[in-house]
C-alpha cells in the first residue's frame, strides 16, 4: 500500500490516511513542545520546592533532636521539686537524731517525731500525694490489693476491707501505689 492509497475500513467504505500530501508523518515532533520561558520558569519551580522540602525537613529533624532532648532532661530531673521541698524534712529528722542523743525525755522526742512526721506528710500532699481510704469501703479490685480473707465480725462487713496492711496513694488523683489489705468473707 502507498501513501496515496485508500485505506480500506472492511464495511465497503474507504479512508484516506494523509489529509496532506505536503507533509509528512512525522513534522510534528520537531516542532518545540513549550516555550523556553516555560521550561525555565518550571525548572525555578521544581528548585524552589526543593529547597523547600529540604528546609521542612531540617526543621522536623531538628525538632525531633530538641524534643528528646527536653523530654530526657524532664526524665532526668522529674523528681527535684519534690525532693528539693523534702530536704527540710530531712534537715529536722538530722536535728531529730541529734536530739535524741543527748535527751531523755521520751515525752519530748515523742512530740519531735511527731512534728517532723507531720511536715513531711504536709509536704507531699502539697506536692498532690493524697492517701487511699480504704478501711471499711467495698472491696475493689481495681484500688485494692487483697492479701487475705478473714471472717468477718459483721453481716455489713463482708465483701468490704476490715483491716489494711499497707496504705495505697494517689499522686494527683492516678493511683501510684495500690492498697494491700485485709477483706472480710
Amino acid at each position: 500500500m502507498t501513501e496515496k492509497e485508500p485505506l480500506n475500513q472492511g464495511n465497503g467504505e474507504t479512508m484516506d490516511i494523509n489529509t496532506d500530501d505536503s507533509v509528512s508523518g512525522s513534522t510534528h515532533l520537531n516542532e518545540p513542545v513549550a516555550n523556553e520561558d516555560e521550561i525555565e520558569k518550571l525548572k525555578a519551580e521544581v528548585q524552589e520546592l526543593k529547597e523547600k522540602y529540604l528546609r521542612q525537613a531540617a526543621e522536623f529533624d531538628n525538632f525531633r533532636k530538641r524534643t528528646a532532648k527536653e523530654r530526657l532532661e524532664l526524665i532526668q530531673t522529674a523528681g527535684k521539686d519534690v525532693i528539693v521541698s523534702l530536704l527540710e524534712v530531712l534537715d529536722d529528722s538530722d536535728r531529730a537524731e541529734k536530739q535524741l542523743q543527748t535527751s531523755n525525755d521520751a515525752a519530748a522526742i515523742k512530740e519531735g517525731v511527731k512534728l517532723v512526721f507531720t511536715k513531711m506528710k504536709n509536704t507531699l500532699q502539697a506536692k498532690g500525694l493524697k492517701p487511699m481510704q480504704t478501711i471499711g469501703t467495698e472491696f475493689n479490685p481495681d484500688h485494692h490489693e487483697a492479701i487475705t480473707e478473714i471472717p468477718a465480725a459483721t453481716e455489713e462487713m463482708k465483701g468490704k476491707v476490715v483491716d489494711e496492711v499497707e496504705k495505697g496513694y494517689y499522686l494527683n488523683d492516678k493511683i501510684i501505689r495500690f492498697a494491700k489489705v485485709v477483706v472480710g468473707k
